[in-house]
């Protein structure tokens, strides 16, 4: 049997593991309003922000764990079990979110959940680079983080519409199965590499591997390993840290709406669930769109005969610059109408950008090094995440959000600097010589 363009069906099961991604991710915080009040009676609102800020300050740091750990598994064992095994544990992880009964047990599950979610991210840069032509993954990663963005549009309504009718511990066990159902057409469909997978055509498999030569080393033509380091010697190019600089300066920005979004939308305006089904989902259909247009940029400017160089870095500096005037506009967006439309745009730009930066690693270096450097970026992103989280009930104490917004906005120029100055020109590395 032949599929023709596998490797779209292969990106869309990716796309769809990170909708499942997100949404077991945000069930917490979508119910924590629920949960909180109920676990912690005497709380006030800062205490308990204080709470869910610990719980999610446990969940980011195994996640960065994950990545690094992920990463290695990835380039280990491949994207077909690399994926069955990540998504396997964090649908059980989910699923014993119900029987949590505070701090402790909450902290265990979550962070056993933050381990196995990681793996999204690695296993979807390890799977781009071996599904898709240079010119395509751009475009390719921005059709797998829509999958966030879509997931986080369908989170916080479907959560919280099951909200007003099951209990939370039975919404846990539900959103957990899902993910367990999706490994059924990923074990079916993802059999091997595109350079052995009996489903694809002649020519599409033709289409990827030629496609792919900008990794070439010897000046043979056809294929090879590409400039596949050390650890260490991948970490002793100033590219590499370019990477991994911009991946933790940009990924807090994302990380800020996704955990606090319902609390800030209770805390400054007093919605409850009904009110989060009406505006908690608009910030991500921003999100969805500039995922989209990010990869759809970056491919339209290389079919037109840009440099990988001046594409990445065209897409990334106009996605940090798309969110600043927003993050500062957020001191006082008046309404909640507003406040969300500003997210919106905020998430639009943080998508444009985040696609092309997830691609470097595979622009640098050869596919067995891509899942090590996108697990080190991931780390490194999820730390800085853990550290805005940590602060944020600090920096946001009686409902005053200005201070988290302004420096939201200082990670994206960082973001910008560290592209230009540390990665002078985007194209594959060679052995360093001495």
């Amino acid at each position: 049997m032949k599929v023709k363009g596998l490797r779209w069906w292969i990106i869309g099961l990716i796309a769809l593991a990170t909708i499942i991604n997100y949404i077991d991710r945000q069930s917490l915080n979508v119910l924590w309003p629920q949960i909180g009040p109920e676990l912690y009676p005497d709380k006030s609102e800062d205490e308990l922000k204080e709470v869910f800020a610990l719980i999610s300050v446990i969940f980011v740091f195994s996640y960065a764990l994950g990545q690094s750990i992920f990463g290695k598994i990835f380039d280990w064992i491949g994207t077909r079990l690399g994926f069955a095994l990540s998504i396997g544990v964090w649908s059980i992880a989910t699923a014993l979110h119900a029987v949590a009964r505070g701090v402790l047990s909450f902290g265990i599950f979550r962070s056993i959940l933050g381990v196995a979610e990681a793996g999204n991210w690695p296993g979807a840069a390890k799977g781009n680079a071996e599904w898709f032509p240079t010119k395509e993954r751009a475009l390719a990663q921005g059709l797998f983080n829509s999958g966030a963005a879509i997931g986080g549009i369908i989170a916080i309504p479907l959560i919280g519409f099951l909200a007003l009718h099951f209990s939370w511990q039975s919404i846990f066990i539900m959103v957990g199965l899902t993910g367990l159902l999706w490994l059924i057409p990923w074990i079916i469909i993802v059999k091997a590499p595109p350079k052995d997978h009996p489903w694809l055509t002649e020519s599409e498999r033709v289409y990827i591997l030629s496609g792919q030569v900008s990794q070439d080393q010897d000046g043979v033509e056809g294929q090879d390993e590409g400039y596949n380091p050390s650890t260490w010697e991948m970490l002793s190019r100033k590219q590499s840290w370019g990477v991994i600089i911009a991946s933790a300066m940009i990924d807090p920005i994302w990380w800020l709406f996704v955990f606090w979004i319902p609390t800030y939308l209770s805390e400054v305006y007093g919605m409850d669930v009904k009110g989060l089904i009406i505006f908690g989902w608009v910030p991500y259909v921003g999100a969805m769109l500039g995922a989209w247009f990010g990869g759809l940029l970056a491919q339209n400017r290389m079919k037109s005969g840009w440099t990988v160089d001046k594409t990445r870095k065209l897409v990334i500096t106009l996605g940090c610059l798309i969110m600043l005037p927003s993050l500062l506009a957020m001191s006082n967006p008046g309404r909640p109408e507003m406040a969300v439309i500003l997210m919106a745009i905020i998430l639009f730009g943080f998508q444009t950008a985040i696609g092309n930066v997830q691609t470097l690693p595979s622009d640098f270096f050869g596919k067995k090094t891509v899942g090590t450097l996108s697990g080190f970026a991931g780390t490194a992103a999820k730390l800085a995440a853990a550290g805005l989280t940590y602060f944020v009930p600090w920096l946001t104490t009686g409902g005053n959000y200005t201070p988290v917004f302004v420096l939201g906005a200082g990670l994206a120029l960082i973001t910008m600097a560290s592209i230009w100055v540390l990665c002078p020109k985007i194209e594959p590395l060679k052995p360093l010589t001495n």
